[in-house]
């Protein structure tokens, strides 16, 4: 449904009705006015920031320590996966690492031994080399001990799944028992960071041109658009008006729309993740002749009103703005100030037909 406030156009449009008989038809004065459009679209509802939670390792949940539809600081416990063979994973690692440093030192003391004896002519320059070469493969086999040691730890720590963000938790996908990887299809659940909320919406490519032409550049529409009214669901509208923030830089091929994003706080988290609405978007033109579309035809893709001249009708073609609340239009040409045209019914008319004052 299309709305539209035009305080200013009801002042400076003189309407002069009648009552129908024979030719005493309605007609208008039309004279410039300032007034704002609205037009409705259907939008898509998306949290801040929605992260889903998946495992890092696979095993299965042992413990679910939070509730579907809660909420969750970050940081906080949210899913335990079966630690054991991690744990056990991790004390083999450890073990190696404890018997790599043992090496390490065997190998330097051989190594010190190896120098004393070369100083006293025992051994040649060929063991020292060896012990040294010794030594260099004990730490090499360190290292890989110490790395295996962090993969290890890091494993047995993704077993205890907690939350990246603050936010709200959605439904949980997988129960105690459940076998899941890396790779499963469904994350665990879905944490929303819901405190602010995104309004996506689209509008025609034309409907962006006439922004980018009223104010001059895709950044200067984008500061200069108005706050833009919520309608939710259940038909009643959203207290807190938003504004849109962004805008796409590229047109969708496939319908021919530029996609908006407006931003709401989200009062007492009335506003949730995948929720549905429709986006108010005002639209205010000054100094322009505003018309009711009852006002004009169509014959050919051009748009017609009839004009009264000397009494009589004449029909007369105009140019109107793209954005149009479904009401009214803007007329960009055609019209000037003072013209008296016929209110309504202009398809069931023609040229000649004389008026009544």
């Amino acid at each position: 449904m299309f709305l539209i406030a035009c305080l200013a156009l009801l002042g400076s449009c003189k309407k002069q009705t009648k009552q129908a008989d024979n030719n005493d038809y309605k007609t208008i004065t039309v004279s410039p006015s300032t007034a704002t459009l609205t037009k409705e679209y259907t939008a898509t509802l998306e949290g801040e920031q929605n992260v889903e939670i998946r495992p890092q390792v696979s095993g299965t949940i042992t413990k679910i320590c939070v509730k579907e539809g809660a909420d969750v600081n970050k940081g906080q416990v949210m899913f335990v996966i079966d630690q054991i063979p991690y744990k056990a994973s991790l004390a083999n690692a450890v073990a190696e690492v404890n018997s790599a440093k043992a090496s390490v030192a065997s190998a330097r003391l051989t190594l010190k031994s190896k120098k004393e004896l070369k100083q006293q002519k025992v051994v040649s320059d060929y063991d020292v080399e060896q012990a040294q070469n010794s030594l260099n493969s004990a730490i090499a086999v360190l290292q890989n001990a110490q790395a295996s040691e962090i993969s290890a730890r890091n494993n047995f720590s993704y077993t205890i799944v907690k939350s990246p963000a603050d936010g709200v938790i959605g439904m949980i996908n997988y129960r105690v028992g459940a076998l899941v990887n890396s790779s499963i299809t469904d994350p665990l659940t879905i944490v929303s960071d819901n405190k602010r909320v995104y309004a996506y919406f689209s509008i025609t490519e034309r409907e962006m041109q006439n922004y980018i032409s009223k104010y001059g550049s895709l950044k200067a529409a984008l500061n200069k658009m108005q706050r833009v009214k919520l309608k939710l669901s259940d038909g009643t509208n959203y207290a807190i008006t938003g504004k849109v923030d962004a805008i796409s830089g590229n047109v969708d091929s496939t319908t021919g729309t530029v996609t908006l994003r407006a931003s709401f706080t989200n009062l007492q988290s009335m506003l949730r993740n995948g929720g549905t609405g429709i986006i108010t978007l005002p639209y205010t033109v000054k100094n322009s002749i505003v018309i009711p579309q009852g006002a004009t035809y169509e014959l050919q893709d051009k748009i017609f009103v009839y004009k009264v001249v000397n009494g009589k009708t004449k029909s007369s073609i105009i140019k109107v703005m793209d954005f149009n609340d479904g009401t009214h239009y803007v007329v960009t040409s055609g019209l000037q100030s003072g013209d008296v045209i016929i209110a309504e019914g202009a398809g069931l008319l023609k040229d000649g037909i004389k008026v009544k004052k």
